[in-house]
């Protein structure tokens, strides 16, 4: 039996913190599926230099796009609005995404306050998609 990675080694001590159910499974392109809650899954993929952190915001709103996809690109520069993380499209374009590509191996602390970092800005991101739907009348 090969000796599991430092990403899949990590991930198994987070699900047990956490009490989440193990093994964890893989979708279909081999990324860790990491449910944190209800409304909140987390991807975790590894790569030949480390790992990359994925995640679906929302869907992507049809009224005032511009303008939500304007403030997402000043939210993308220089990775101020997202923690370093970038706010993107998935390949249909139906839904906003957030990613983040970790170039090295880290400890397991930096690893879990990465992906607690992350998820908040999934939800923190989700909360002003809602507010600028709600503001274009959408909801």
């Amino acid at each position: 039996m090969p000796t599991p990675s430092f990403v899949e080694q990590h991930l198994l001590r987070l699900a047990e913190e956490l009490e989440l159910p193990t093994p964890l499974s893989k979708d279909k392109t081999g990324a860790y599926k990491l449910p944190l809650g209800p409304e909140m899954t987390i991807f975790v993929k590894e790569n030949d230099d480390g790992y990359h952190l994925f995640a679906e915001i929302t869907t992507l709103p049809a009224h005032k796009k511009e303008e939500l996809l304007i403030l997402l690109m000043r939210a993308n520069f220089l990775g101020q609005g997202t923690g370093g993380s970038a706010i993107g499209l998935d390949r249909e374009e139906k839904f906003l995404t957030l990613s983040l590509g970790i170039p090295y191996e880290v400890n397991y602390k930096a690893f879990r306050e990465t992906i607690e970092e992350f998820t908040n800005f999934v939800s923190y991101w989700r909360t002003e998609i809602s507010k600028h739907a709600k503001e274009a009348g959408i909801l």
